[in-house]
């Protein structure tokens, strides 16, 4: 892979007592070893359908061909969707410079604008449905069930704002779906709407949930739509299955390496808060995206590891005093990209007047650089565990494989935990309780 873990900061040898010994770790990847096994057992059974996705390529097809027809004489396609329906979509896009100031390619001038509505709030989605452009605006209303409240308030009133435009005729123009195909006698709001409408639909893969759905059309249509190779993802995230079915143990695979040490840690040490904080602007969204990842995989009877997603180096400024000096319960993931030479150089002259000698001659690559290595030296030296994961770029294929680690890493988690990576009971309850309560039966 074009990128490189290391655990070694978490470890006895380098913290101390604040870390993992080396028989905790051996017994872990003891108990994974089994769980590799059926991974592969699975895969080539084809029982566990996220193992296959990076082989398939017809959904990337059918993804453009509809993005395309959706997108002619576009000035902004908006994606409607929350939590795994819009996470891992935003993930993608912001590789491609989405919510990123200044950072539009000269490709993505010709495109049409993203935008993403994943939390609803109320005076938002009423702002934003009263000031865009409607007769060139397109909506991507992504729902699994076809049936989650936040996402179809978001598609009803959209609707709803088109027709008073005077542009109802044209809703299957501006309208595409994404959700499960249909099943007899599973109800699907999201399908039904759009079949009476005449709206075109794309199927979300049944046999996957949305946390774990950012390789299929939940993100190629966010990646096409910024101009980035679906492909490419696609062989990144293949490359981890590849090293998982090549693998002879635990030992030799990452996510497994990656697991052990999260849950020993939290299991032996009492550090069950764990930090993802890459440096890049490109990767602010996949730190949210792997919370939700791991929040819903993970917490659940009374277990659970507490994910919480920061950003270097703006956040050595905000949060690293707290990693650095308070409690004892935090291990910490720096994701650190190759950027020494990169970006603006500071003008000697300049930075003598400011007394800042050191950076003369420096570009803003050099600095960071210095940061990731110095970040990562300070937690070590403070008995702080932290994780290193060097990139050796920063494209499609690297994206795609960091993805599938972590999709993997939490799924082996759960199996040392004992727990059900997949299902969501907490969240499941909410959504019933909400329905309950509109429908003045709670």
């Amino acid at each position: 892979m074009p990128f490189v873990q290391s655990i070694e900061g978490c470890m006895e040898a380098a913290i101390g007592a604040a870390g993992l010994s080396p028989d905790a770790l051996e017994r872990r990847l003891n108990k994974l070893d089994t769980a590799l096994a059926k991974l592969k057992t699975r895969y080539e059974q084809g029982t566990l359908a996220l193992l296959r996705v990076p082989e398939q390529a017809d959904d990337i097809a059918a993804a453009s061909v509809a993005l395309n027809r959706l997108s002619e004489d576009a000035k902004t396609l908006v994606f409607f969707g929350t939590g795994g329906s819009s996470l891992g979509g935003q993930a993608i896009a912001q590789l491609g410079g989405w919510n990123i100031p200044g950072a539009k390619s000269v490709d993505q001038t010709s495109r049409p604008r993203t935008r993403f509505y994943e939390n609803l709030d109320p005076r938002t989605l009423d702002a934003a449905l009263g000031s865009l452009d409607l007769a060139r605006t397109r909506f991507i209303v992504i729902s699994k069930s076809g049936n989650t409240g936040e996402t179809l308030v978001q598609f009803f009133a959209a609707m709803q704002a088109v027709k008073a435009a005077g542009l109802g005729e044209t809703i299957a123009d501006l309208f595409l779906g994404l959700s499960d195909p249909a099943v007899p006698g599973v109800a699907n709001g999201l399908r039904s709407v759009c079949e009476a409408h005449g709206i075109p639909l794309l199927d979300h893969n049944p046999d996957i949930g949305g946390r774990y759905a950012a390789l299929t059309n939940v993100g190629l249509l966010p990646a096409l739509a910024r101009g980035l190779d679906a492909s490419a993802l696609r062989t990144g995230a293949a490359r981890v299955i590849s090293d998982l079915m090549e693998c002879d143990d635990a030992r030799g695979f990452a996510p497994a390496l990656g697991a052990a040490v999260s849950v020993g840690l939290a299991e032996d040490r009492g550090v069950r808060v764990q930090i993802m904080m890459p440096y890049s602007d490109r990767l602010e969204r996949f730190a949210g995206w792997y919370v939700q990842l791991v929040s819903e995989s993970l917490g659940k009877g009374g277990k659970g590891i507490t994910p919480v997603a920061a950003l270097g180096p703006v956040d050595q400024h905000s949060k690293l005093q707290l990693y650095l000096d308070g409690p004892r319960d935090h291990m910490i993931t720096i994701i650190r990209t190759q950027c020494e030479g990169v970006g603006p150089k500071v003008d000697a002259a300049l930075a003598k007047q400011a007394g800042a000698e050191y950076l003369a001659g420096r570009s803003a690559g050099d600095f960071v650089a210095a940061q990731q290595a110095a970040v990562a030296r300070a937690l070590v030296d403070a008995g702080r565990p932290v994780r290193t994961i060097d990139l050796q770029r920063l494209d499609e294929q690297v994206l795609g494989g960091l993805m599938m680690h972590f999709m993997l890493e939490t799924i082996l988690s759960a199996h040392l935990l004992q727990l059900d990576p997949f299902d969501q009971p907490a969240v499941e309850a909410g959504k019933v309780l909400t329905r309950r309560h509109l429908g003045g039966r709670d």
